[in-house]
């Protein structure tokens, strides 16, 4: 194995194992920044060993270990009150006894542990930018750059959220738990967005070589279900477990046996997970029930539903999916969900119609590397037969993508509008 393909074996198992050995640690040490901080002192350790050593046969285990290690080395240096160490550490050296096998470890259920850590992160005392931002990067294991993306702004920004949010939340001892009554209502929104935001993320991925990243969909589904559960009364817990089961529905239909993308009107919907629709929309009936129709997940599920709904592409109710991506953006201003809008005008009006809200989006600065906005203009003007402006706009969306199957997906594209266009 090659320098390279170590370095990108560490890559690759710290982003599976970074929310397990967090979340492992924040609930020893009741401290979710340390526990950040330890886990990036094991990722430092295997970069430096694995090179010499290779990788070891459990690389999972090898982190964990060397994480607690490093945890009972901090708790020996009386960094903490000192009845507090010896505690901790007689624990920590218990455990480590009773369990040697680290991969029982791993194997743990982390369920309401990662959930309890994302309340802890969206604590009131944080901004709301800073409360997902920092959930997203320390315990869900999203990268800046994959933050930065989903609520597009730069990197830059978000790096300063996360380091005053790990700097507030360190200070000032807040508590590791899972909120209750009032205080779980005040952390809700943030928890829900978060959830949303690691969905997005594994549905379609900003970074790497596939299109999705199922283990985020279906962490981001165990968690909503969670949620629903112990907030059984609050609209918007219910709307957006039924925006991720109707959008999870689609997910082995949304690539080919190659992993390429297929997008949504060539889908053979025989392959939807009709279950799952059918959990999605009773999902979005408990949400209405509640009286969230008109919450932003619930309106998204509602879209959803539509497309779900329909038998077959031709059969979809885009004038009603028109309607209510108006009520999205009646509720949120949003540029994103304006060029989605524009997807829907141009399936119910036509693509002159759409082009002019796109168009319109040119100069918004949220959207200026934003990919999906050259994606949408090549398909309108592609249908407009105007195939030179099309090729143009896909190969300009396929420079912005950072996915490298939705970047081949745009280069065919552009191929195929040049070869439509009159020589």
């Amino acid at each position: 194995m090659t320098a390279a393909d170590i370095h990108h074996t560490i890559l690759t198992v710290w982003r599976i194992e970074q929310p397990r050995l967090i979340t492992s640690l924040a609930r020893m040490l009741r401290d979710v920044p340390l526990a950040e901080d330890l886990t990036q002192e094991a990722l430092l350790a295997a970069l430096e060993h694995w090179p010499a050593t290779g990788v070891p046969q459990k690389p999972g285990a090898w982190l964990m270990a060397t994480a607690k290690r490093r945890a009972l080395d901090h708790l020996r240096r009386g960094q903490m009150l000192a009845r507090k160490h010896e505690m901790l550490a007689s624990d920590m050296e218990q455990e480590q006894q009773d369990m040697p096998d680290w991969d029982l470890a791993l194997d743990d259920d982390i369920g309401d542990e990662l959930l309890r850590l994302i309340f802890t992160a969206c604590h009131p005392l944080l901004s709301r930018e800073a409360r997902a931002a920092l959930a997203l990067r320390m315990i869900c294991g999203l990268t800046t750059e994959e933050i930065a993306r989903a609520f597009l702004v730069p990197e830059a920004t978000i790096g300063q959220r996360i380091v005053r949010a790990k700097r507030t939340l360190s200070e000032s001892g807040l508590a590791y738990e899972t909120p209750r009554g009032e205080e779980l209502s005040v952390r809700l929104a943030s928890v829900l967005e978060v959830v949303y935001l690691i969905f997005n993320e594994g549905y379609a991925a900003a970074r790497g070589d596939d299109w999705m990243r199922p283990q985020l969909c279906n962490e981001a589904l165990r968690m909503g279900r969670v949620l629903a559960a112990i907030a059984p009364r609050e609209p918007e817990a219910h709307g957006l477990l039924a925006l991720m089961e109707l959008n999870a529905s689609r997910m082995t239909a949304r690539t080919d046996a190659a992993g390429e993308p297929i997008l949504l009107m060539e889908q053979n919907r025989a392959r939807w997970d009709q279950l799952q629709i059918r959990r999605g929309v009773r999902a979005l009936g408990r949400a209405r029930d509640l009286g969230g129709a008109g919450g932003f997940y619930a309106l998204q599920a509602a879209i959803v539903a539509c497309h779900a709904e329909a038998a077959t592409a031709e059969a979809t109710d885009w004038p009603r999916i028109c309607g209510l991506y108006g009520e999205l953006a009646s509720l949120v201003r949003s540029p994103v969900i304006e060029l989605n809008r524009a997807v829907a005008v141009g399936m119910a009006e036509g693509p002159q119609a759409a082009l002019a809200i796109v168009d319109g989006l040119a100069q918004e600065p949220a959207l200026k590397n934003y990919h999906l906005l050259g994606s949408v203009r090549g398909d309108l003007l592609q249908r407009l037969g105007r195939f030179e402006e099309a090729r143009a706009a896909f190969e300009a969306a396929a420079e912005l993508a950072g996915n490298k199957r939705e970047r081949d997906l745009m280069k065919r594209r552009a191929a195929k509008a040049g070869a439509a266009t009159p020589s």
